[in-house]
């Protein structure tokens, strides 16, 4: 029901909805790529034990997911 919602609303507004599998989204490193459970230090906290690059988890899952996102896009056109 959800996801029938969000794709009407997308589509009203102009946007498109793109299904991803969001686990590891914030344990993976946008820099390096290498994903841990080690590179969350803590719940909001980013460290990667790889490359060493730090910002907040939900930034980090948030690029991860845009990122995601455009490849799925892009290898699928409209």
């Amino acid at each position: 029901m959800f996801l029938t919602i969000l794709h009407a609303k997308a589509e009203g507004a102009g946007r498109e909805v793109i299904a991803l599998d969001p686990p590891n989204t914030s344990r993976r490193c946008p820099e390096c790529g290498h994903t841990s459970a080690d590179n969350r230090t803590t719940q909001a906290k980013f460290q990667c034990v790889a490359c060493g690059h730090t910002d907040h988890a939900d930034t980090v899952g948030a690029t991860n997911v845009l990122r995601a996102g455009l490849v799925r896009r892009n290898a699928n056109p409209a």
